[in-house]
């Protein structure tokens, strides 16, 4: 295949971007007139995931003044995972890098992915060799997530890299066969397989605004990525009733022993009661919350709801109603 002259998509979900996104635009513009120059045909796919500002009205602006623009309106906020899918799936080009509207992963970088793409690479990962000002607490827990997931998992997960990625049409197919509710792409990308490589840069901090990842919305992703990647937690759950049974039994033995041997006096009932409820009170209710978060999932995902709703598509100067429930369901198979 002639990897030359491509047809490449940037896709960039967007949420209450609105300081941003005029900054994006400039960016993206220079680099479209520079280093994306001689790259070949090139569209800009931007998701607005249920934004509460101006962002759908700038992106709609753009669009209708860019034809190599494409808006795509979700019904309501999905999350970054779901928009970034949307936006995978809207894509028409045969390789498609996906980057934040924060610009904290530089467009200029994108040609070094396309170089690799060439030489036959279908996933190309952006891979920080900085963070900028970023907070240590934030690295040091990335890190252990990380190294957590590729041992609970048995995939090998790129260190130190988002969401900012160019994959291949081939890998795109891949990806969109799978349909889990609870989306963590930067393990499914991997897991995929493919020939897979990275490109090294420095990441920036964000241009303008406040991040929409606090540290809530991190540890559900991070939850979501471990829940649908492994059932280390159910493993994890069994091993510590054990434990917790094993402690449990030890603590009647001592007390018998102290008891028997050494005359240590007791109130009559009252360790073993103690024992019974606390231990195995804490077993079960241990069991019941992990238990509780997986069958939570399996009732989300047998129900077969689509990933994502859109309400209304701008492409190519002009805006087209997308109907209701056509896009984020499973793709028809032969």
């Amino acid at each position: 295949m002639d990897r030359q002259q491509i047809f490449l998509s940037l896709v960039i979900p967007v949420f209450n971007e609105e300081q941003t996104l005029p900054l994006l635009f400039a960016r993206i513009d220079s680099a479209l007139a520079g280093p994306l120059r001689d790259m070949g045909t090139i569209e800009v796919v931007l998701v607005d995931d249920g934004s509460a500002d101006r962002s759908w009205e700038l992106i709609g602006a753009r669009c209708r003044q860019d034809a190599r623009c494409t808006g795509v309106r979700l019904s309501r906020n999905f999350g970054q995972q779901a928009a970034l899918t949307a936006g995978l799936e809207a894509a028409r080009g045969e390789a498609v890098v996906s980057l934040d509207a924060d610009l904290q992963d530089p467009p200029e970088v994108i040609p070094e992915m396309v170089a690799m793409y060439r030489k036959g690479y279908d996933v190309v990962y952006g891979t920080r060799r900085s963070r900028g000002t970023e907070p240590w607490l934030k690295r040091v827990t990335a890190a252990g997530f990380y190294t957590l997931m590729e041992r609970i998992s048995g995939v090998r997960i790129a260190r130190a890299t988002g969401d900012f990625r160019l994959m291949s049409r081939r890998a795109l197919t891949h990806l969109a066969s799978l349909r889990e509710t609870h989306r963590f792409l930067r393990g499914l990308v991997p897991w995929i397989g493919l020939a897979q490589t990275r490109v090294l840069y420095d990441r920036g901090d964000r241009i303008a605004g406040t991040t929409h990842f606090p540290l809530h919305k991190m540890m559900m992703l991070a939850f979501d990525g471990i829940a649908s990647m492994s059932v280390a937690p159910l493993r994890l759950a069994f091993l510590m009733s054990v434990l917790l049974f094993a402690i449990c039994v030890g603590y009647i033995g001592v007390t018998v022993v102290k008891f028997f041997v050494f005359g240590v006096p007791m109130v009559p009932g009252w360790t073993s009661l103690m024992a019974t409820v606390t231990i195995f009170g804490t077993i079960q209710l241990v069991l019941l919350g992990i238990f509780g978060e997986y069958i939570g999932r399996i009732y989300e995902q047998v129900k077969q709801r689509p990933i994502y709703l859109v309400s209304e598509v701008i492409s190519g100067g002009k805006g087209d109603e997308a109907p209701t429930g056509t896009r984020g369901d499973p793709p028809a198979r032969g």
